[in-house]
């Protein structure tokens, strides 16, 4: 849980005493605890659950082992890198949710890695070649399945059954061969193919949106502005008269 109101005195249940919870303060419940304050006033905060199994996985896959079974219960921490991705699944989830599955994923197997301190631990990351990356092969395998899917809902457990590899190792893998991250790339040529499609003219903007795999026009102009400074309409007015 990542708090998101002001100051707010509250009571722990578990240590009997009061504290003050601010913006930006963390609260970790591993399964099976109760944990849970009460709070003088009202507050908003940012619950996610993150399933056992995804923790188990994430740690098999990154040579954790049983790091997954010693979470204790935390609170009142502080790290700007779970805040941050706390926020932005908020945020996504606040608009309705429209960049799918593989940016929920991505967020969950992130957090799983962060919670159980893989990101700064000596990990293996040796590929099916023994280089420690994706081969040739894979990566163009997922290359060549993103931009033949790229109308459809993408997933990255779809997506590692096409490189062969877990999913955790897809996604340090894949940022390594290709310097973004994997939901990033697909953004990237899902704006790409919009472009086209809208200086083409023969779509409306809604059906470029579809065509695309993005989930309605306004999520399409939201990307189209962060990743090349212009609009669906910005492009349309650009385009010479037939």
């Amino acid at each position: 849980m990542v708090h998101k109101s002001a100051a707010t005195r509250s009571y722990c249940n578990q240590v009997g005493r009061y504290f003050v919870r601010r913006a930006g303060d963390i609260d970790l419940v591993p399964a099976g605890e109760e944990g849970g304050f009460e709070a003088e006033t009202p507050f908003d905060t940012i619950e996610i659950v993150l399933p056992p199994a995804l923790m188990e996985r994430v740690a098999a896959e990154l040579g954790g082992g049983a790091l997954a079974s010693r979470l204790d219960t935390r609170h009142l921490l502080r790290d700007q890198r779970i805040e941050h991705l706390a926020r932005a699944l908020q945020s996504d989830l606040d608009a309705g949710a429209p960049s799918g599955s593989l940016f929920a994923d991505s967020i969950g197997a992130a957090l799983a890695v962060r919670l159980l301190g893989l990101d700064d631990a000596e990990i293996d990351r040796t590929s099916q070649d023994g280089t420690g990356r994706l081969s040739d092969i894979q990566l163009k395998r997922v290359l060549e399945y993103i931009e033949a899917a790229l109308h459809e809902p993408l997933s990255i457990d779809r997506l590692s059954r096409i490189a062969g590899a877990s999913s955790s190792h897809l996604r340090t893998w894949f940022k390594v061969a290709t310097g973004v991250t994997l939901h990033r790339y697909v953004l990237r040529r899902r704006v790409e193919r919009a472009r086209v499609l809208l200086q083409e003219g023969n779509l409306s903007t809604s059906e470029v949106a579809e065509a695309t795999g993005f989930a309605h026009q306004s999520h399409l102009a939201h990307w189209m502005r962060r990743e090349i400074g212009q609009t669906p309409r910005d492009l349309r007015r650009a385009r010479p008269p037939k």
